[in-house]
């Protein structure tokens, strides 16, 4: 993967509130919309924020990223639960799962029209 795309995906997980997440695939599309804004090619998908935040992404608020029903890897889910309780987050009856539809976030849409690295 490019520096430019990792680079990308760790900020935006970086911008996510307290409280607040994203799916594997709106960060991808989040950040397709950034590289596109910034003059590159869209690029990417879930699966390859998945790596990134995989390989480089402990540096950054990681449990605020989760697959589509609401949960991060197996052996993350203790970790992601005490933050996310940290942190209010909004979880499912269960607590098992982020309720998306209380916690997602979007990026303010003006961020989207700067250059990536200019926040």
């Amino acid at each position: 993967m490019d520096d430019d795309y990792l680079e990308t995906v760790l900020d935006l997980v970086e911008r996510i509130p307290s409280g607040r997440a994203m799916t594997y695939g709106l960060v991808a599309e989040v950040v397709s919309e950034e590289l596109v804004a910034a003059g590159g090619p869209a690029r990417g998908g879930p699966r390859q924020v998945g790596h990134i935040m995989a390989r480089a992404g402990s540096g950054v608020p990681w449990w605020r990223v989760v697959n589509a029903s609401g949960k991060v890897p197996a052996h993350l889910r203790t970790s992601a639960l005490a933050h996310w309780v940290a942190e209010g987050t909004a979880r499912t009856a269960d607590g098992e799962r982020i309720a998306l539809r209380r916690a997602v976030w979007f990026p303010p849409q003006d961020t989207l029209d700067d250059p990536p690295g200019a926040r």
